[in-house]
């Protein structure tokens, strides 16, 4: 089997990475089968969080308001990613967000990846749910709090390792494939949009869910057309 990747799961305000936002990074690194290190961390998005999210996740606006934002530890991310393989569930999900984040910073990223979703569908194609949770019920893992991300990074490689062991003849155990997510730079929201955008809030008495200055040009544009729309111009 590969032996030496780094398991990544990120939790995030929604499913879209050109609009929503990573809350918190989990990533496990394994040389030659075992764990080396850990990168574990809440990260501040800058804008309130989902309610249907803290439900699903547990996590709430008082456990990341005191975390780093993105970019103040993103190289530090990928000075612990070095140049192994991500692996994860799904991990195709976890690398847009990644990459989309890279991008907008002006920072190279391509990546390798193991995909513990695409193996699970080709060898358990009769079981009912591939979701994470169901698949380590299935095999007796112990899953630890899902949704959560060092513990589903872990859950994804001790999946990989399980599934390796029953289907060791496998070839598709043995390869990575590259990781590829097309990617729009943003634009940040212009000094004219933030001045608007500031006066219209305090003019109104709204208290926005989102920082103002981490607005993307397009994101504060769609803020403008709401706030207009439902109580008018200045």
């Amino acid at each position: 089997m590969i032996n030496s990747f780094v398991a990544l799961d990120l939790e995030t305000t929604g499913i879209s990475p050109a609009e929503d936002r990573i809350i918190e990074i989990g990533a496990i690194k394994v040389v030659d089968g075992k764990e080396q290190a850990v990168f574990s961390t809440f990260v501040n998005p800058e804008m309130k969080i989902p309610p249907r999210i803290t439900q699903i996740t547990g996590i709430n606006d008082s456990m990341v308001c005191g975390a780093p934002v993105l970019k103040d530890i993103f190289l530090n991310l990928l000075e612990f990613l070095e140049e192994y393989p991500l692996l994860g569930h799904n991990i195709i999900f976890d690398y847009s967000f990644l990459k989309t984040a890279a991008v907008n910073m002006d920072l190279p990223f391509e990546k390798q990846g193991i995909d513990t979703l695409k193996m699970a569908r080709r060898v358990y194609a009769n079981l009912e749910s591939k979701r994470l949770e169901s698949l380590c019920a299935y095999l007796q893992i112990d899953s630890g709090i899902s949704h959560r991300a060092c513990d589903d990074a872990r859950s994804a490689k001790l999946l990989y390792e399980k599934m390796f062991l029953a289907n060791s003849g496998d070839e598709g155990f043995l390869k990575t494939v590259p990781l590829e997510f097309k990617v729009k730079k943003k634009q940040p929201a212009t000094p004219a949009q933030l001045r608007y955008l500031r006066a219209l809030v305090q003019m109104h008495g709204i208290v926005p869910d989102v920082k103002i200055e981490s607005l993307t040009k397009n994101e504060a544009s769609r803020m403008i057309d709401t706030i207009l729309s439902s109580y008018g111009r200045i």
